[in-house]
């Protein structure tokens, strides 16, 4: 195990260079080219106000903020699911040919995704003062774990079903729809509160959950993510790592020749 960290660090300029590629070409061609990255959250807070404010009036202040400080550590997520399973088949060209750890494709994915996550919070913080929400830096700290701790469980994830999707190509597909059934069965368009007492538990076995909550507390309520949420945070996004890694140690013996 101690190896694989080793190797995969020196790998770290290969790991630096696909994550600055993708971020280069993900709006290659647009006339905005990367000011998309603040420009998206934008028209998306802009849909959510008018809809929540002025046709769906929701029955929590803010709704559209409430609604807000979730939707982009859920899109994060989605995205490390989604499109880390297919980063090794897309990637199938340099697997066949040199050699080098297996786990780069999939961490490049997720850095990536983060890097644009963080940038997306930019918006999120001039959104919330702007509006009057106000933030409170005195409870950042915990949202540093909170990062940490989806980071991991997208790093998991990503691991698992790009390794399961060089097997099974439909995966790729199916996850479209199981991430649009996760993101109904986490908190991200509704609060914790509004579950059924009898399945709050149930409830809160999806790891996504506790996340989501956090999220909220720091940015919409301004408070510090209560110890469960964080604790079970943690035991997610640990547990799913290894689970993920194991899984991809298995399967990654064979991709050249599956590929």
């Amino acid at each position: 195990m101690i190896n694989i960290f080793k190797e995969i660090y020196s790998y770290r300029e290969m790991i630096s260079s696909m994550v600055k590629r993708d971020l280069r070409g993900r709006y290659k061609g647009s006339v905005l080219g990367f000011f998309w990255t603040f420009l998206n959250p934008l028209l998306q807070l802009a849909v959510y106000t008018f809809v929540f404010s002025i046709i769906m009036r929701a029955g929590i202040e803010d709704y559209y903020l409430f609604l807000f400080v979730a939707l982009v550590p859920w899109n994060y997520f989605a995205s490390c699911i989604t499109g880390g399973a297919s980063c090794i088949i897309g990637q199938q060209n340099l697997v066949n040919k040199i050699y080098f750890p297996r786990e780069v494709l999939p961490i490049a994915h997720v850095l990536s995704q983060l890097i644009n996550m963080l940038l997306s919070f930019i918006v999120v913080i001039l959104v919330l003062i702007v509006s009057g929400k106000g933030i409170n830096i005195f409870v950042w700290p915990y949202l540093i774990v909170v990062i940490l701790q989806e980071t991991l469980l997208g790093f998991g994830l990503a691991m698992l079903f790009s390794a399961i999707t060089v097997y099974f190509r439909d995966m790729e597909w199916f996850l479209g729809i199981i991430t649009m059934a996760w993101q109904f069965l986490s908190p991200v368009m509704y609060s914790v509160d509004m579950v059924p007492e009898r399945l709050v538990k149930l409830f809160y076995l999806n790891p996504m959950t506790p996340i989501i909550v956090a999220y909220r507390d720091i940015f919409y309520y301004k408070k510090a993510p209560e110890l469960q949420d964080f604790i079970l945070g943690t035991v997610f996004g640990v547990i799913v790592l290894v689970v993920g890694w194991l899984v991809f140690g298995k399967m990654k013996k064979h991709f050249a020749e599956v590929l």
